[in-house]
């Protein structure tokens, strides 16, 4: 039999399916909260590390991945599902679902980390980044802005990489030690676990030394006021240049920008690339730069730096070269002439340079402070989330910011069947969370 199309007249609470999360707590104690409101849950996992992270109730997806189209659109309509939950809309699993469900008339809420960082989560309704469905024109935007209160400060979101290193751990090592559960599965990384963490070894071990090259390069960037532009990259691996721009990875980018400055930039000039900060070390980024330099004949103009201090390098520069992180947003709120070589939800005109990299050297355009200020409100409103994803304030947060953005997708009937089940049952399940 053929899916049919969920009846959404139907008066019964939503019913929201969980898909693959982040490596936190977050998405189990989100589910909680649903369950607390009156609304049904339901969670496949994929993996041990799925089931590590979840402890509720939950199905298990141990088939192939040619199997999965078929099994995700049967298991909508058996389970009624209403709504899917889910972190990053590009993983091949949470591709296929949302394919399935755009027939069937099923809500999809994306979570990511934040379009504006720190202190954000982004949660948006159908897809993020590239396949977002915020405005994109410059008069809309500006008249949605106009509409919209002005937005509360963002208490700050509290979270180090040791917790966030030790989930990931934890995670993973669920995964490798118990394949057999989940025989067919197969990680979104683009490389091994086991290898990254050789490479993040590697890193740790000369992070000292790199803490203070990164330091000195720092001090004598903005204390000469030099004449520079800043390059951050993005990670290899990362879905916005896999999918959401026309490079194969960040050496092609990097390449390409390199050639260009050694073309179209003042001589006096330089060129400042900054290395992600969650970056493994596996890939000697540095060295493909000085290679690259030295094939354009720029090696004496071009710096690289692993770590500093990210708001005053922009701030500092005439300019940020990037594909479409989210460092984009920070560099616009910096009023600093920004160039996205790729799909981004801010490369728009009036905010980004729009005449192409070439020109951006000589003639870079400084965005409309106004129209960010417009821009900033309207992705708060739509898609912000004020929390983190890797520590139990932030978490808490989160999670009760997460239940009134779902909640105000839902249709009446939900909502008033969700309190018809709050109001027959004192508690909800409680289960202890795992931390």
């Amino acid at each position: 039999m053929l899916p049919t199309r969920v009846d959404p007249t139907r008066e019964r609470p939503a019913t929201f399916l969980f898909l693959q999360g982040i490596a936190s707590p977050f998405f189990a104690d989100l589910g909680r909260a649903l369950l607390k409101r009156g609304h049904q849950v339901r969670r496949i996992n994929f993996s041990s590390g799925d089931w590590l992270f979840w402890r509720l109730a939950s199905d298990n997806y141990r088939g192939p991945r040619d199997g999965w189209d078929a099994y995700i659109a049967g298991y909508i309509v058996e389970h009624g599902v209403t709504d899917i939950i889910l972190f990053g809309d590009c993983r091949p699993y949470h591709v296929a679902a949302r394919e399935a469900a755009r027939p069937l008339g099923i809500r999809v809420h994306v979570f990511e980390e934040g379009y504006l960082r720190p202190n954000w989560v982004t949660c948006e309704l159908g897809g993020v980044n590239g396949h977002s469905s915020l405005p994109r024109d410059p008069d809309e935007i500006r008249a949605i802005a106009r509409r919209l209160p002005r937005a509360g400060r963002a208490m700050p979101a509290s979270g180090d990489m040791a917790r966030r290193s030790l989930w990931d751990v934890a995670y993973n090592v669920a995964n490798i030690g118990f394949p057999y559960f989940f025989p067919h599965f197969r990680s979104h990384r683009p490389i091994h676990v086991l290898a990254e963490y050789v490479g993040w070894i590697r890193k740790f071990a000369s992070r000292s030394r790199t803490r203070r090259q990164a330091q000195e390069l720092n001090e004598i960037y903005l204390e000469r006021e030099a004449e520079y532009f800043l390059l951050p990259l993005q990670l290899d691996s990362d879905y916005q240049i896999r999918i959401h721009s026309p490079f194969l990875g960040v050496e092609g980018f990097m390449d390409r920008v390199i050639a260009s400055f050694a073309v179209h930039a003042s001589a006096t000039a330089r060129l400042l690339i900054k290395l992600h900060p969650l970056d493994s070390g596996l890939v000697n980024w540095r060295k493909h730069a000085r290679n690259s330099a030295r094939r354009h004949g720029v090696d004496a103009r071009l710096d690289f730096i692993d770590g500093g201090d990210l708001p005053n390098l922009i701030a500092g520069s005439r300019g940020v070269v990037l594909v479409n992180s989210t460092v984009g947003m920070l560099s616009l709120e910096l009023g600093r002439p920004t160039l996205a070589a790729g799909e981004a939800i801010y490369n728009l005109p009036g905010l980004t340079h729009q005449g192409g990299l070439d020109t951006f050297w000589m003639r870079p355009e400084t965005p409309d402070a106004q129209l960010v200020a417009d821009f900033r409100r309207v992705v708060l409103h739509r898609t912000q989330v004020n929390g983190g994803f890797f520590s139990r304030p932030s978490i808490d947060r989160a999670v009760a910011g997460s239940v009134l953005r779902l909640e105000a997708s839902l249709p009446a009937h939900a909502l008033a069947a969700a309190q018809a089940v709050r109001q027959r049952t004192t508690t909800a399940p409680e289960l202890a969370p795992v931390y």
